[in-house]
């Protein structure tokens, strides 16, 4: 069989594989109610992609998967077992809830156990045009990944590479439980990247850029993807080392996202039930500028978080995480509100498409806005509590005198508590990421203690 055969295999009939998922997770219900379990959650999926590597010119790594799996969750009054299985023949499924009613039998009960509930679940299953299959075959899969490093190398400054990609990623899933519940989601991503090196010796920098995108049509072209990434390897040249000091601190969007992932984390249930989050019982509070808010749209069509309905069934809905600055709620699912006695966001499986807004500028009005500070590109490093809000990572960044980007720096790092720059947020950009489940443009942070040399 040729490589584009096989990978035409992992290009699925949709409404087949559905189908086929739909029939193991009814035998996974079916053999739950037989076997006497109270209630049964289960889910089936099939995920099927391809990954090329290259460097130099030359491929590295091909990667082709065709991959299914069932997970099964069951509860005996408010105990509850869990178990899967990669193997979807009938009897797998079986054993799989047999295996799932066994660890059930000896887990403490936990009044906070149970499926979502029923008149949370969703009834409306709207399309959110996040399927959108091609059949990428291995040369051109090759063909992009070369072009994409090949672009990037054209600059003499560029001295070597740590590779390029192309993929292609398809995914398919049912999720059904006992009280009549049963969804369908299906989705499909497409991706390029490249790392370059330039310089040599102690004077060798790097850095990277890439594109993910829900349709083949709407990714960038390679080329520009390798460019975009050499044009950031090379502005890297001549940095420096900076003395310790504190200054405001401007954030790229894809290093502005991590920020709102800390954010995120801090006020989803999990932290807050355990008593391990900073912002435990600040809901209703205001947490940032008034001119900042946070909007889940987890029916945006193409979005790369979109979905009808979260891991529990429960519908998903437009809605205001902070409004004015002001948080009005929490991150939560079925279990996590239970514990913490609210109802459940429809958050189980995280936020979906989390977009800020408010009084957007250009970056170069940001800029102008910080004076001097730095400009940070990547963050790196664990320095991040959230028990405590304590920020500390190490960082690649650009000196910014007088409004301008004067030079690169390295060997920094950034702290601060978390609160304190949520609090301190002097401006936001127009330069919004939307390749990611949390969508924001470049953040600038009032002050920030920056640990140099």
């Amino acid at each position: 069989m040729n490589d584009k055969a096989m990978l035409a295999q992992a290009i699925p009939d949709r409404e087949y594989e559905l189908d086929q998922l739909a029939l193991r997770v009814e035998e996974a219900l079916d053999r739950a109610a037989k076997i006497g379990v109270d209630a049964i959650e289960a889910s089936a999926s099939m995920h099927a992609g391809l990954g090329v590597n290259v460097r130099l010119g030359e491929v590295e790594t091909l990667e082709h998967n065709r991959d299914r799996g069932i997970s099964v969750t069951v509860f005996l009054g408010r105990s509850q077992g869990h178990a899967s299985s990669a193997d979807l023949r009938p009897e797998s499924v079986q054993d799989c809830v047999r295996r799932a009613m066994d660890i059930a039998r000896y887990t403490e009960e936990d009044k906070c156990n149970g499926l979502a509930d029923a008149d949370r679940l969703a009834t409306r299953f709207p399309e959110l045009d996040c399927w959108h299959p091609r059949i990428l075959d291995v040369e051109e899969a090759i063909e992009r990944a070369l072009e994409c490093e090949s672009a990037g190398r054209e600059d003499d400054r560029i001295s070597n590479s740590e590779g390029a990609s192309s993929s292609v990623h398809t995914g398919l899933s049912v999720y059904a439980n006992s009280d009549g519940f049963v969804g369908r989601s299906s989705g499909t991503r497409f991706g390029q990247s490249c790392v370059l090196i330039t310089g040599k010796g102690d004077s060798m920098q790097r850095d990277y850029w890439y594109d993910s995108q829900r349709a083949f049509g709407d990714l960038e072209s390679p080329a520009d993807t390798g460019r975009e990434a050499a044009r950031r390897t090379i502005a890297r040249l001549g940095a420096r080392k900076i003395p310790t000091c504190k200054l405001p601190v401007l954030f790229a969007p894809e290093v502005a996202r991590g920020l709102v992932g800390h954010f995120i984390g801090a006020i989803s249930g999990g932290a807050l039930y355990r008593n391990a989050s900073f912002l435990k019982d600040t809901a209703g509070e205001q947490l940032f500028p008034q001119w900042l808010s946070m909007t889940e749209l987890p029916l945006l069509q193409r979005g790369p978080g979109s979905t009808v309905f979260d891991a529990e069934g429960v519908a998903t809905q437009e809605r205001s995480i902070v409004d004015q600055g002001i948080l009005t709620g929490y991150v939560l699912s079925s279990y996590s509100a239970r514990r913490l006695g609210l109802e459940t966001t429809g958050n189980a499986g995280g936020v979906h498409n989390l977009r800020l807004s408010g009084q957007e500028k250009p970056l170069e009005s940001l800029l102008k806005d910080m004076d001097r500070g730095l400009f940070v590109t990547e963050v790196m490093g664990q320095g991040v509590s959230i028990v405590t809000g304590d920020y500390s990572r190490g960082a690649t960044a650009f000196w910014v005198e007088n409004g301008e980007i004067s030079y690169p720096v390295e060997e920094v790092t950034i702290a601060a508590n978390l609160k304190d720059m949520f609090a301190g947020f002097q401006g936001l950009g127009d330069d919004r990421d939307e390749r990611s489940n949390i969508q924001t443009g470049s953040i600038l942070v009032g002050e920030m203690t920056v640990a140099g040399s």
